[in-house]
């Protein structure tokens, strides 16, 4: 929990800069710069909120895939490298869903977290999909990162486990045999959110480790989750109309934000 908030303060607020559709997706649609002054849009609205860290993902790159293509990781790279002087705040990455490109564009970019699956067993709309956390950690190693803070989501999105434990058994099995440096828990797809019971129950059996709720916490609901988890991870709620595809609303991510010092006192 030390590290934790000397990373990111407390209960802090991890802002999402969800990316349009890079380079090898279906969606991608030629422009490359485009990306970059939309990314730049999002990320300054977001700072000048007062979030206390942002985290670059590649939402748009539906469907998703278990093993990324090259050309979209080198592009998130590019575009991170062209957003770096404007940030004020740590920054984190998350390529869906491949542990391994994440580890290495947060080798290239100088990263402070990232996000993925490392761990588990589920069947998904991406097929059987299985956790690399031995592989993921060992590359870590090799890129000379071991100072990348590790966020584990347990609850996959867009996914049903196959393994028969329970939520919180195997968010304490995440952090003793597979390293988590924190446990995060989601709801059943980006933008729905997180049952409190599991955050309860989560943390109730992880009480010295940083749980946070990872998908769907809203203006209504986050003084309320912030009761129980170490943080949140939020994207859509700041999205104008409060819809995941759209740019960040800078008054939206204010009044949240609002909400979330009254809430932390």
């Amino acid at each position: 929990m030390e590290r934790f908030e000397a990373l990111f303060g407390r209960k802090p607020v991890i802002a999402m800069v969800h990316l349009r559709a890079l380079p090898g997706t279906p969606l991608y649609d030629g422009d490359l710069e485009a990306i970059v002054e939309a990314a730049r849009r999002d990320l300054l609205a977001l700072e000048e909120a007062g979030v206390d860290a942002v985290m670059f993902g590649n939402e748009n790159d539906r469907p998703y895939e278990l093993s990324v293509d090259r050309a979209s990781v080198a592009a998130m790279a590019y575009i991170i490298g062209r957003l770096k002087p404007l940030l004020r705040v740590p920054f984190g990455v998350d390529v869906l869903w491949d542990p391994l490109a994440t580890m290495a564009l947060a080798a290239a970019t100088g990263a402070r977290f990232a996000r993925e699956i490392f761990t588990g067993l589920y069947g998904s709309d991406m097929g059987l999909w299985e956790g690399r956390a031995a592989e993921a950690l060992r590359y870590r190693k090799r890129l000379l990162r071991d100072d990348l803070f590790l966020l584990y989501n347990v609850s996959a999105e867009f996914a049903s486990p196959l393994d028969q434990r329970s939520l919180p058994e195997r968010a304490r099995s995440a952090v003793f045999s597979s390293l988590a440096d924190a446990v995060l828990v989601s709801g059943p797809m980006t933008g729905e959110g997180v049952a409190l019971e599991h955050l309860e129950a989560v943390k109730k059996a992880l009480p010295h480790v940083p749980v946070l709720a990872n998908t769907g916490v809203r203006h209504e609901t986050v003084a309320e989750i912030l009761r129980v988890a170490d943080g949140v991870i939020v994207g859509t709620a700041l999205k104008r109309d409060g819809v995941t595809w759209n740019e960040v609303d800078p008054e939206r991510a204010q009044a949240f934000m609002e909400i979330v010092r009254r809430a932390r006192g």
